[in-house]
């Protein structure tokens, strides 16, 4: 197809990663192209992911998205961080914030002052020194245009796609519902050139977007894309999911509390919690793992649990031919670090940028597939992290994360940081060092060495800085809300007729 104009774009399926590349490409190319989406209200949608990273707010600045009507209209709440329960060990809890740690120098990383300060016997806790961790701790938050705040969110998933819906078809963006019955090809490329629905309706287009879910209909079912399996590293395979009332604090991070096979979340949103189990069917059977998550609730549930199977990898190509994979379709890295709407949302933005207008070439295809997997590798990387680095030895799943062969790319990490102190972000990396930094700590890997910078300055000159720094961190949180009276003030929910 090159040489080929490319105005009509098709995606197959809806929920949130349809919807999302609908309402980016329509809202950002819009003029440009002619957007249907085809889905059906029989075919449910997996829905778990209501937990976000802070990459979610500049995808919605590019859209023009209000936060306040959003978060009214998804039932959201603001989310600082995440709260690791029992993962290096029981009874450890530490959080991943989504702040910077300390104040850096251009020679070293702020955590390397605080190695020589703690070696010395000061600087307190690490933790200290970031203002969205203790903001966290302290249930605390408060936003405005001149605020620091580094932030992501917790909503409803299935009111996302419906928000994204609006917006989509305000910019052009027709709906069709239906249920794919074949995926035409052309005979010779092998390119698809139609969708036809069980009603008879055929739907042609020059460019499709697979957003189907974990069955993959175009990527895999029509283009025999083939799956990299990521099992040995990454073994859960399972997760059952059930709504509670919410009846405890609103607090402004997601907990991710480890249990014998897996681990299981906790997202506040302002109408409900959504809890969660991921586990290994190797270790846990499912009955257990309902039984467990059931008696792990506080509070009474609104809906029946239901099972998810999924299989962690990704798809060996994200763009075959003339199919874009976006969301489950593409692969799955299991909710830990909230990365799933995230991967699909910058996929949409990688497309916009690399739209083939002039027509699908194979450099293009090979370029962006080649992002997309380095991308979602690092990611895979800082995931696998978490089972890696524990030491916890009272059941066979975490003994055999243990012992498990690593990637050599997270291995060199862990060994770098281990001896010489050094975190980093690599280019193109979705992950700062801040968050290599607090999970490497949280998990216990206690670095033998660092950079000398601190022994530059005397104690107590060194001791201020210290204490000037938590006092002003101190002092910004004790000055805010309680998130559960900024949410109400600022962007409570919707009410129903």
């Amino acid at each position: 197809m090159e040489g080929h104009v490319i105005k009509r774009v098709v995606i197959a399926g809806g929920g949130t990663a349809g919807w999302c590349a609908a309402a980016a490409l329509s809202r950002l190319l819009g003029p440009l192209l002619d957007i249907t989406l085809v889905e059906s209200d029989d075919i449910g949608i997996v829905g778990v992911g209501e937990a976000t990273i802070p990459t979610v707010r500049t995808f919605h600045h590019l859209l023009g998205i209000d936060e306040r009507d959003f978060l009214r209209a998804t039932n959201g709440t603001f989310k600082l961080g995440i709260a690791f329960e029992n993962w290096a060990r029981p009874g450890d809890r530490y959080i991943h914030a989504f702040g910077t740690v300390g104040k850096s120098s251009w020679m070293a990383p702020f955590h390397h002052i605080w190695l020589q300060a703690r070696s010395d016997g000061y600087g307190g806790e690490l933790s200290d020194y970031c203002l969205e961790l203790q903001a966290a701790e302290a249930g605390k938050f408060q936003t405005s245009e001149k605020s620091g705040l580094n932030y992501a969110y917790h909503f409803d998933a299935g009111l996302y796609g419906q928000f994204l819906r609006g917006l989509s078809e305000k910019h052009g963006v027709k709906r069709v519902e239906g249920k794919i019955s074949q995926v035409e090809q052309e005979p010779e490329s092998g390119f698809i050139a139609a969708l036809h629905l069980e009603s008879g309706e055929v739907i042609e287009g020059d460019l499709f977007i697979d957003c189907t879910g974990f069955r993959g209909l175009l990527i895999e079912q029509t283009l025999k894309t083939g799956y990299e399996d990521w099992t040995h590293w990454l073994p859960m395979n399972r997760a059952v999911a059930v709504q509670t009332q919410s009846l405890g604090p609103l607090n402004p991070y997601t907990r991710a509390i480890a249990h014998d096979a897996g681990w299981r979340w906790r997202i506040p949103l302002q109408n409900r919690v959504g809890n969660g189990l991921v586990y290994s069917s190797a270790y846990l059977s499912d009955d257990a793992a309902h039984e467990q998550l059931m008696g792990a609730l506080d509070a009474p549930t609104l809906v029946e649990p239901r099972q998810i199977k999924f299989v962690t990898g990704r798809r060996r190509k994200t763009w075959n031919k003339n199919c874009v994979t976006l969301g489950l379709s593409s692969g799955f890295i299991e909710p830990l670090e909230s990365t799933s709407i995230h991967l699909f949302q910058i996929g949409v933005t990688r497309l916009i940028q690399m739209f083939p207008f002039n027509g699908i070439s194979p450099s293009l295809i090979d370029h962006f597939n080649t992002l997309s997997a380095q991308e979602l590798e690092m990611v895979r990387d800082f995931v696998i992290l978490h089972y890696k680095a524990n030491q916890r030895g009272e059941s066979g799943f975490w003994r055999d994360r243990q012992t498990m062969s690593v990637p050599d790319s997270l291995m060199h990490r862990i060994e770098v940081f281990a001896a010489e102190g050094i975190a980093w972000q690599a280019g193109g990396e979705l992950f700062r060092l801040d968050s290599w930094l607090q999970v490497m700590m949280g998990q216990r890997i206690e670095p033998r060495g660092w950079h000398r910078l601190g022994q530059l300055m005397k104690r107590p000159q060194a001791e201020g800085v210290f204490r000037d720094m938590k006092a002003s961190i101190d002092r910004a949180v004790a000055g805010m809300m309680s998130h559960e009276q900024f949410v109400r003030q600022y962007c409570a929910m919707q009410e129903t007729a």
